[in-house]
């Protein structure tokens, strides 16, 4: 079966791969192509952070009693990001490079980062303490990630 980890891991790494694509086409100069990309990566990481935080985080915080540990940790990295979200996209807006490779350094240091927190710390515990309901809780998250991809 699988696991939370896997299932959010594996989304990382598709956010990942659109961060990547958006990062060619603004060294390429190719704005159309920049602009493309990047709305399937905003639109990748809105999805992956709303899933995060309307079924995973509520689901560990019912289950744990915890809810300012670890999961009020991510949401402030996800305000964060979405900060640097709409700061990259009015760069690319102004097809101002330099902004949005200061914007994009930024944020390519946060995804590492919050995501190797959520990877090996909070995913893992999400496995072990909603062992239980990982049936019915997968599927909501695979559906909250494949109307993301259905939307491109």
């Amino acid at each position: 079966m699988e696991s939370v980890r896997d299932v959010m891991a594996a989304d990382h790494r598709q956010c990942d791969d659109y961060f990547v694509a958006v990062e060619r086409s603004v060294a390429a100069v190719a704005w159309a192509d920049a602009k493309a990309a990047f709305v399937q990566f905003r639109d990748a990481m809105l999805r992956h952070l709303a899933a995060e935080e309307s079924i995973l985080f509520p689901a560990f915080e019912a289950y744990t009693g915890m809810s300012m540990g670890p999961t009020q940790v991510m949401r402030g990295e996800h305000g964060q990001m979405r900060d640097l979200l709409s700061a990259s996209e009015a760069a690319l807006n102004a097809r101002d490079a330099d902004d949005y490779s200061g914007n994009a350094e930024t944020m390519l240091i946060m995804m590492q980062q919050h995501n190797m927190k959520e990877e090996n710390i909070l995913y893992p515990m999400c496995d072990q303490h909603l062992a239980y309901q990982l049936e019915k809780l997968l599927p909501q998250l695979e559906g909250a990630i494949e109307a993301r991809e259905e939307m491109q």
